[in-house]
This record gives structure tokens, sequence and C-alpha cells, in this order.
């Protein structure tokens, strides 16, 4: 198993002082966030979706640096965690490009989302339609694209991600599972949701959420929170990536603000090695 740190939680470290950071602590590899930062936002205070100091443009180079800076501190980029609009080919094309450039082997691409106009079958219809076009293009540029279990999408759940993506080839097409968005939505059991997904298992993001219930009662409502301390079994999540032979990136993107961000580093990565190392 590699550890990793998908960039969106380090929203106060530059790309440079972050890869070495995550040297320090003992990483493997870096998921650099990729996308554009609007000027409307820069002079305010880091924060993960606005001004995130840690980002890259999607830039040839930009992500020439990236690639330089990871290569420096002996860290692989396992995947560039991209903003990509469902219908936006030109978007995926040009991600595709940056992860040549990069050397990394996959991207993310978005899908319909539960808002969006229509009802399943017809989201589901489009989605599909957006990732054979997809497809076309992982088998030219020879990158990988990723979907990720997310709450607010079509495909919060492995048993919708399975269905979203089946049929299609597991070198072109993949999916991102998460364990802290499937506390917001679409959690099912750790193992038999990683055998639902099968050979689209491309790639893991680990976070975690707990619930709060209002101080007058009524519909309780998830939150970001620590590693250690959430809804998410680590130890039964671990198990079950071992017992389908997944043996690939575990990627850190912790959204509890615990910690101060070299802090959460070391933290989480210790947690993870200690229930990793237990659950062997």
């Amino acid at each position: 198993m590699k550890f990793g740190v998908f960039t969106v939680m380090l929203p106060d470290l530059t790309p440079e002082a972050a890869v070495i950071a995550l040297r320090e602590a003992g990483y493997d590899g870096v998921e650099w966030r990729v996308t554009t930062v609007p000027d409307s936002v820069r002079n305010e205070p880091p924060s993960f979706w606005g001004n995130n100091l840690c980002t890259l443009a999607p830039t040839q180079a930009d992500l020439q640096r990236g690639r330089a800076l990871a290569d420096g501190a002996g860290l692989a980029i396992p995947n560039l965690g991209t903003y990509i609009a469902m219908g936006d080919l030109s978007a995926v094309e040009q991600a595709m490009q940056l992860a040549v450039t990069a050397s990394a082997p996959s991207v993310r691409v978005g899908i319909a989302r539960n808002d969006d106009p229509g009802d399943v079958y017809a989201l589901f219809a489009r989605s599909r339609a957006f990732l054979q076009d997809v497809e076309r293009l992982s088998r030219r540029h020879h990158v990988k694209a990723l979907v990720e279990m997310h709450h607010g999408a079509i495909a919060a759940s492995a048993t919708a991600a399975r269905r979203l993506v089946d049929g299609f080839d597991p070198a072109c097409i993949g999916v991102i599972h998460d364990c802290g968005n499937m506390v917001f939505e679409g959690f099912e059991e750790y193992r038999r949701g990683l055998e639902m997904l099968g050979p689209y298992l491309a790639h893991v993001h680990v976070k975690n959420a707990a619930y709060d219930r209002p101080a007058a009662g009524g519909v309780w409502g998830a939150r970001w929170a620590p590693l250690y301390d959430g809804v998410v079994d680590f130890a039964a999540l671990f198990a079950a990536l071992r017992s389908v032979g997944y043996d690939g990136w575990v990627v850190v993107e912790d959204f509890s603000q615990a910690y101060d961000s070299h802090t959460a580093l070391r933290e989480n990565l210790t947690f993870l090695r200690r229930v990793y190392n237990a659950a062997q």
C-alpha cells in the first residue's frame, strides 16, 4: 500500500512547501489539485476550495513545475485532482495531456449530479455517453479517467458507480472509492462495495465525517471529522481492501481542520499506518 495526499487539504502551503512536508512526514506521493484559482479570491485567507495555495494551474508550465517538485522530493504523482464538468471533453483532453507531462497515470472527471434536470435514468445515460467519449480520449493519450464516489453525484455508492462504468474498459475508466464521502451519502459495507467495483477500483481517497444532532432535535447532519474520530471504520476498510487484493494508492483528503497542515500530515499518516499494519 502506498500513501499520498491530495493537496486540496493543504490550502495554506505552497507546492514547494508541501512536497518538503510530505517527504518529511514519510508519504509516497502527492496528488496535485489542478484547477484555476479565480483572481477574485486570491487576497482571501487560504481555504480548501477558494484561495488554495497548493493548487497547480492547468497549464503545461505548472505541471512541469509539479513534476519537478515531486521528483525532487522523491514523490510519485498517482493522480491529478482535476475539476472537470461532465461534457467538457476539451477539458478532459487538456487534463490528460497535463497528466502525460506530470507522469500521472490518471485524472478525475465529473458526472451528472442529483440536482441536474431529468430523472436518474436520463442522468445515467448522459453520463455514460460522456464516458464513452472519455474512453476514446483515454486510449489516445494512455491516461485513465476516474469517477469519484461523491455525495451529490449520481454515483455516490459503489453499486451506483459500478452501474455507471460497467462495460467500459477498466484500463480507461475507473472509480475512486471514498469512505468519507459515503458518510454523507452512499454508504455500503466496505467489502461488498469493493467487490462490486471489481476491476474498476482504481484509486482510494480517505477522510472521515461524523453526525451532529441539532440542539432542538430533528434531522442530524454530517460534518467533516478527524480520521481517528468519526463514522469511518478504517480497520474494516483496510481489511476489505486487503480481501479484494487492492495494494494501490490510499490518498488522504482531510477537511476536519483538527490540526494545522503540518501536524495533520504527520498524525494522519501515523494513524493510517497503525491501522493498516494491524489489519495485515
